[in-house]
C-alpha cells in the first residue's frame, strides 16, 4: 500500500508544479487552490508513504515521479522542446527510479 501511496504523491507533484506555473505566481484563483490541495495531498501520501519506506528511497521515487511528470506535462502540453537528449534525460531518471524500487 505504501508504495502505491507514494506513486499516487509522485503524480500529485507533477499536478501541484503544473498548477503553480498556471497560476501566475499565485494570482490566478483555481490554478492556485488546485495548487495548495494537490500539494496538501502530495506531501501527506509522501509522509503516509515513509512510514514504510525507506526516506531516502521514498523521497527520491517521489522526486522522480514529480520531475519527470512534469517534464512530460511540459513538454505534451505546454509546448516545451521534446527533443531526444531531453527524453534519453528523463528515460534515465526512470531507470533510476525503477532501480530504487527493485532494489528496496
Amino acid at each position: 500500500m505504501a508504495w502505491l501511496v507514494l506513486v499516487i504523491s509522485g503524480l500529485l507533484e507533477t499536478a501541484w508544479a503544473t498548477a503553480l506555473d498556471r497560476s501566475a505566481g499565485l494570482s490566478r484563483l483555481v490554478p492556485t487552490v488546485v495548487f495548495v490541495v494537490t500539494l496538501v495531498l502530495s506531501m501527506a501520501g509522501l509522509a503516509y508513504a515513509l512510514r514504510d519506506i525507506p526516506v531516502g528511497t521514498g523521497y527520491a521515487v517521489w522526486v522522480g515521479i514529480g520531475a519527470v511528470g512534469t517534464a512530460l506535462v511540459g513538454m505534451l502540453a505546454l509546448g516545451e522542446s521534446a527533443s531526444v537528449p531531453r527524453i534519453l534525460c528523463l528515460l534515465l531518471v526512470v531507470a533510476g527510479v525503477v532501480g530504487l524500487k527493485v532494489f528496496h
